[in-house]
């Protein structure tokens, strides 16, 4: 037995092993990983020379540095490396033992004189010298295996021919392999050959034992002239690149795209598509950050790209035609790659580097926590968590199995939308009328019923004509409000049609007027979030591009009402609405259980106002650049949940004010304890697999209409997928998704609805409606064909 020194600091023991009767048996237990100690055994008829050996085995060291290694173990990555070849199956199995093998030459990584002893108890053999090793050489199968011509074998020895092949295997262009097998272009994650190079300043050192020192094997590298590739050190910005392949199917998998390539953020300055490096070109006119991938991926740096972040993994995943991910090789390198992602993103969204003083001004000094999430006061998510687990007087529980399909039926025509009921029925509104359904705790059923459009006037109605594409429940739900576009494409509406659903019956057409003037309203919303249940309700709430008011239906020609401060009915003391003077983009809004009131704009900002005040809001959030296409707010009006194209924003409203009373941001403004919100998004494969035309839509809270109620889960629509996420585990900052995240909070921990056509709309019934053996109301999905009762049903557990 003897020990060579590798680098100083790892040795390599050798013992060899002629005669051996036992190979079966050592086989048998590395293949059932019950090898004690672990050592590599190889087919020593294969090794000329302790000199090749000594390279594979610096190579090993370098993956195992790198964290890299190809094969299972260290061991087994030393008799990979000996062989030359990519082809990880038939390395094993030529340059290891076989059941036959009787000529044996055991290897063991740093072993002490007492573990080297057990290897040799291991072995049923006799052991000889290493000397021995040149006469015993077979070098007829050295030269097949290693493909060693007879002239190269006259000019140089077979242990430099095989040094040259294990420390240029890399280096050969694809297809080239040494090995008489064929590798194929990709091959899965768990068989990926790893880019390790032999480098001069890495070269291990062999001790006075062996003749041959380690500085003789950086000589007669330097004397074989390899040319080698880059290798993650002198390579700029190295990574490995993979492609996920199979979709959904069983046969999903990553590949390997590229063993080892570079990634770069470059300006894309325009229609002529030149490129400067993101060192050399800032934010300027319209030109935009373009991330790079070697010669596979260019993809414009935007929240499309849907990156998910793995730092325990140093990974990162994203949707650029098809999902790929990048490896990196430190966790240096990792972060590097996070922080200048993120700083491009920034300036792709606002148009201004991302300095500290350009995201003060955009994010102000209150906000600081949204672009610093790692200094933000996350103490209100965390109380919420505990107070909700203290009224609840047990562990939070989790939905285990899972999503039943109870009911799904033809919808008569087109739909448009759905409007769920808190008493007796929910209505879809499709081209030819409004369909009845009943509720019962597994969902609707539909009561053949279908209400048409019919105008009490004789002349017909002078109102657009078009097919209603927004739908309100009012006055204990036995009226409904329906607007429609009256320009193709925009929702803008200039008036309302109430419908009598008793008699079915269009008993009131409105206009939208103020002082004298027609004008447009882009939604419609309840007062409250219970106030369709109100038998008495008179009022609701309209929105436009630049205006917010309440609509009072008492009046014969909808105008606006004066309203003075003060007071506390919902009819009569709500101050006036208000025209803005300047854009702000309004596009959707909603109310919660006191009548508070919160917009979401195009420019992604979102707003909070109080019910005794419209003109100017107590919170404005300032957004993350994607327009908010639809908000919700829970019914106490301390989480606000805003839809973008790509992702869900979660909004905590909740703060303590100067007297250390907690409020919410309805009613106060919030100051500088604002805690930073968190994200909802698709995984890059779900995302992929939804497809790049379809964007989010339509979040949703679950519905409960009652003070000291906790809505439990959070829809969201895209595509031909229904999206469900549990609102406590979201809220939860010790939750899984969270751990090793830069940036604003991420969580892809969901449930998914497939329908086999694209959804018009998601939507979770009233919690009345919620059984005992279900923690969860049934949800409801709307297609333009069909509707569908989902239960969350199954066994509840601890989570």
């Amino acid at each position: 037995m003897k020990a060579v020194d590798i680098n100083g600091s790892n040795t390599l023991s050798l013992s060899l092993f002629i005669d051996v009767t036992n190979s079966k048996e050592l086989l048998d237990s590395m293949q059932a990983g019950k090898l004690e100690p672990e050592v590599a055994f190889l087919n020593a008829s294969l090794i000329p020379d302790v000199f090749p050996l000594l390279a594979a085995a610096h190579k090993t060291l370098i993956a195992k540095s790198r964290d890299s290694l190809t094969t299972r173990t260290l061991h087994s990555e030393l008799v990979y490396n000996y062989s030359g070849s990519k082809h990880i199956t038939e390395s094993l199995k030529r340059c290891g033992i076989s059941d036959s093998t009787t000529y044996i030459l055991a290897a063991r990584f740093n072993a002490s004189p007492d573990e080297m002893k057990a290897v040799e108890k291991l072995v049923n053999g006799k052991e000889i010298e290493l000397e021995e090793l040149e006469g015993r050489a077979n070098q007829a199968q050295i030269q097949k295996h290693y493909k060693i011509s007879g002239l190269e074998a006259g000019l140089s020895s077979l242990a430099d021919a095989i040094t040259c092949r294990i420390a240029a295997r890399d280096a050969f262009r694809e297809g080239q392999d040494l090995s008489s097998d064929t590798d194929s272009e990709y091959q899965s994650e768990e068989e990926e050959p790893i880019y390790d190079y032999v480098e001069r300043q890495e070269t291990p050192q062999a001790t006075s034992s062996s003749k041959k020192t380690m500085d003789e094997i950086d000589s007669k590298l330097k004397s074989l002239k390899l040319k080698y590739p880059p290798n993650s050190q002198t390579t700029i910005n190295p990574v490995k690149l993979y492609l996920h392949i199979g979709g959904n199917t069983p046969n999903a998998k990553w590949v390997l795209s590229d063993k080892l390539t570079s990634y770069k953020f470059i300006k894309n300055n325009g229609p002529d598509d030149s490129d400067s490096d993101h060192e050399e070109s800032r934010g300027d006119g319209d030109s935009s950050w373009v991330l790079k991938v070697g010669s596979r991926v260019k993809a414009r740096v935007s929240t499309e790209m849907q990156l998910k972040m793995f730092g325990d993994q140093r990974r990162v995943d994203f949707v650029n035609n098809g999902v790929w991910a990048l490896k990196f090789f430190s966790d240096d390198e990792y972060r590097k790659f996070v922080s200048l992602f993120q700083d491009c993103l920034f300036e792709n969204v606002h148009g201004l580097s991302a300095t500290e003083e350009n995201k003060l001004k955009i994010y102000s000094k209150d906000f600081i926590g949204w672009f610093k999430p790692e200094i933000a006061d996350d103490s209100m998510w965390e109380d919420a968590v505990e107070e909700e687990d203290s009224k609840s007087g047990e562990q939070p529980v989790r939905v285990d199995q899972d999503l039943l399909e109870e009911f799904e039926e033809a919808a008569n025509g087109d739909v448009q939308s759905l409007s769920l009921g808190a008493l007796d029925n929910s209505f879809l509104v499709n081209d030819l009328g409004v369909q009845v359904f009943r509720n019962y705790s597994k969902g609707i059923h539909g009561k053949g019923i279908c209400v048409k459009f019919d105008s009490n006037r004789s002349g017909g109605s002078s109102l657009e004509r078009s097919t209603p594409k927004k739908a309100m429940l009012m006055k204990a739900e036995t009226n409904m409000m329906l607007t429609s576009p009256f320009k193709e494409g925009k929702p803008h509406s200039t008036g309302i049609k109430q419908l009598d659903i008793d008699t079915g019956k269009i008993v009131t057409e409105w206009k939208f007027e103020k002082d004298g003037t027609d004008i447009t309203m882009r939604d419609i919303t309840n007062d409250t979030k219970g106030s369709q249940l109100d038998p008495s309700e008179s009022t609701f709430l309209g929105l436009d591009d630049n205006r917010l008011c309440q609509w009072d239906m008492r009046d014969k020609r909808g105008i606006v009402q004066d309203i003075v401060k003060g007071g506390d009915s919902p009819v009569l003391n709500w101050t006036q609405g208000h025209q803005f003077s300047r854009g702000t983009n309004f596009q959707c809004f909603a109310s919660a259980g006191d009548g508070s009131i919160v917009v979401g704009s195009r420019d992604g900002k979102i707003r909070l106002y109080s019910r005794t005040s419209m003109r100017q809001a107590k919170t404005a959030f300032p957004g993350l650049g994607s327009p908010i296409t639809h908000v919700d707010v829970t019914y106490d009006g301390k989480w606000v949940l805003g839809t973008t194209d790509t992702y869900l924003i979660l909004i905590c409203t909740l703060f303590t004010d100067k007297d250390g009373k907690t409020k919410t941001g309805f009613s106060g403004r919030m100051g500088n304890k604002i805690p930073a919100p968190r994200l909802l998004k698709l995984t890059p494969l779900d995302s992929h697999m939804a497809g790049a035309s379809n964007k989010f839509h339509g979040g949703h809270f679950s519905w409960v209409t009652e003070n000291g109620k906790q809505e439990r889960h959070l829809v969201a629509t895209v595509g031909k997928f229904s999206v469900i996420w549990d609102f406590q585990r979201v809220k939860n900052s010790a939750h899984d998704c969270y751990r090793n995240q830069q940036g604003l909070k991420s969580c892809y921990c969901y449930k998914t609805v497939l329908k086999d056509e694209s959804i018009v709309e998601s939507r979770f019934m009233h919690d009345k409606y919620a059984v005992s053996d279900s923690p969860e109301a049934p949800l409801v999905v709307a297609t333009p064909m069909k509707v569908s009762s989902i239960s969350l049903s199954g066994k509840r557990s601890r989570g």
